[in-house]
């Protein structure tokens, strides 16, 4: 069972192409349902703005007619968001926003500090409106995020690894995810060595019993880092134990350093296996 489970926001953008319908909402309504929480869907959409001053009436035409065909999109989601809500039994408030890039990811940051947690799509490409929006909950909300994976449609969260690297960010991530981690049959605590040196953070058997005083059943695991990819490694042992979610901190290294050089998070951002719970 589900506690202290109460305020959920689902987040989808809609950018007018042929996308895949969101598994963050299936998801999330399935969660909502466990839980018996309010959701708040804001289904939000882009608007494009003219720059150039000599742009010609005929350009501004269809820009404006774009505008109209991504707010109808919009708002048609919306609505279809809160009939599923409803045919579930769920209190749900929606949203549809048609906002320029700045004041939609703003805007979202602010919405999400009034719930206990986000559910957002993954976002492969890092440069992409969506992934915007997941770093902006993350950066800006003070609010965990669940970002779900194309085709994980239903909540499950009886089998779930913690990724620990003792470091302030992991500690946030494993105390906001506690109503999974009590609520689940298996918790594993899993520390990775290789990519950085753990020696002189927090160890996974010094907070595994704090774990225990919430009424966590937890084990810890130390693994070697595959070719030094602390990524692939908890890829491929979600994978081999058959985890419904990872827990996470999130940008333990610079947000600038990863773009560049890579990182745990974004290379979970783009390849997740389960759900991903992130705190920052």
């Amino acid at each position: 069972m589900l506690e202290n489970i109460h305020s959920i926001l689902i987040g989808i953008t809609e950018e007018g192409d042929a996308e895949e319908h969101s598994s963050a909402l299936t998801y999330g309504l399935s969660l909502a349902r466990q839980a018996s929480a309010h959701v708040t869907v804001q289904a939000a959409s882009l608007k494009l703005t003219v720059t150039h001053a000599f742009i010609s009436a005929f350009a501004e035409g269809l820009v404006a007619a774009e505008n109209h065909r991504l707010d109808v999109l919009a708002r048609s989601v919306a609505d279809s968001s809160q009939r599923a809500a409803a045919a579930s039994g769920l209190a749900c408030t929606v949203q549809a926003p048609h906002l320029a890039y700045p004041e939609l990811i703003k805007s979202f940051a602010s919405l999400a500090r009034t719930h206990d947690f986000t559910i957002l799509d993954s976002e492969p490409i890092s440069l992409a409106i969506d992934r915007g929006l997941i770093e902006a909950v993350l950066m800006g909300s003070g609010r965990p995020l669940i970002v779900v994976p194309q085709g994980r449609e239903t909540f499950v969260g009886n089998r779930i690894v913690i990724a620990w690297d003792g470091s302030a960010k992991a500690a946030r991530a494993l105390n906001d995810a506690l109503p999974f981690l009590r609520a689940a049959d298996q918790v594993e605590l899993v520390s990775v060595s290789g990519e950085k040196d753990l020696a002189h953070t927090v160890p996974g058997a010094e907070i595994a019993p704090h774990l225990s005083r919430h009424g966590v059943t937890v084990t810890t695991l130390a693994l070697p880092a595959i070719d030094g990819d602390v990524a692939e490694t908890l890829r491929n042992h979600a994978h081999l134990t058959r985890a419904n979610m990872i827990v996470m901190g999130a940008y333990v290294h610079s947000r600038l350093r990863e773009r560049i050089l890579g990182g745990t998070t974004q290379s979970l951002l783009k390849n997740a296996p389960v759900p991903l719970f992130l705190s920052y």
